[in-house]
């Protein structure tokens, strides 16, 4: 494997703990603050936080790039956050957690159907096992008619992964023509602005209480800023599909998160989807390795 790949392997797996991480540092305060608020402030924030580590070189774009920048921005740092959001405040914690495994199948779905991403049989397999190990993490095998009854709060979190899937491989095309800290800048300053207009034209208070704001920080600089920055260079090094089911394993960080910070209990079904995931996402690492090795010249 070359060094540009476990860069991007790596990658993927430090954005998908900063995001796990998302969850517990959230919780504290996003039933005292406005969605449309808390969304505004995480980007804007995450935009300050680059700003200094962009690189100052112009980049050069063309139309079809600025209108991809300005489509991912409004999908992935506007639309899905305040939708995610709005969808956790009427679901409960285990359908939202359950639902928002649909954004690693809006992803693959997308790139194989529109990006021409390309999976072996073992692809495949690898993808099911990542799936269905998150499927037990968030469920625990105990499933209930609930889930089919879906009511206004559950399609705001399908809508929001929709929309964070398509921005996943939209990214993909952008990240290899900038740099990497530029991007979430621009993404997080455009999101975040939309927002901070919604707010201002929806006359929603600017209230936030000081205990607040170490909380919100940290949720802009490392759950937002930091996991995108280190996705989206994933993204450039490995591809989409590889990298989603890398990042698929924040559901299993956020169980350890919550475990240590929140007190929750982790029960054997989890521990037992974690291997599985783990497998998955070995099978898939595990045959390209053997194909590279054998591809290479012998010296």
């Amino acid at each position: 494997m070359n060094k540009s790949a476990i860069i991007g392997y790596l990658s993927a797996l430090l954005a998908s703990v900063l995001f796990g991480a998302v969850p517990t540092i959230a919780k504290p305060v996003i039933s005292n603050i406005n969605v449309l608020l808390l969304s505004s402030i995480a980007y804007l924030i995450a935009a300050l936080v680059f700003t200094p580590i962009s690189k100052k070189a112009k980049t050069i774009l063309s139309k079809k790039d600025y209108i991809i920048l300005v489509t991912i921005s409004v999908c992935g740092a506007a639309a899905a956050p305040y939708l995610y959001f709005v969808g956790l405040h009427q679901s409960s914690a285990t359908d939202t957690s359950l639902l928002s495994n649909v954004e690693i199948m809006f992803t693959v779905l997308f790139g194989l159907l529109f990006f021409k991403e390309r999976l072996k049989p073992i692809g495949f397999i690898s993808v099911a096992l990542v799936l269905l190990g998150v499927v037990i993490i968030t469920t625990d095998l105990k499933f209930s008619g609930s889930i089919l009854q879906l009511n206004a709060g559950h399609f705001f979190i399908l809508g929001s992964m929709a929309l964070w899937a398509l921005d996943n491989n939209l990214s993909r095309i952008i990240s290899t023509k900038m740099d990497t800290a530029k991007l979430v800048q621009l993404k997080s300053a455009i999101g975040g602005s939309i927002l901070l207009g919604a707010v201002l034209v929806l006359h929603v208070p600017l209230v936030i209480s000081a205990s607040q704001i170490p909380y919100v920080i940290l949720l802009s600089a490392v759950g937002f800023g930091g996991s995108l920055y280190f996705f989206l260079q994933s993204l450039k090094r490995i591809g989409t599909i590889k990298t989603i089911m890398i990042f698929s394993m924040s559901s299993v960080f956020g169980l350890v998160f919550a475990s240590v910070f929140l007190h929750e209990q982790i029960s054997m079904y989890q521990i037992a989807a974690i291997a599985i995931m783990l497998t998955g996402i070995y099978a898939i690492n595990r045959k390209e390795s053997i194909k590279e090795n054998q591809e290479s010249p012998v010296h």
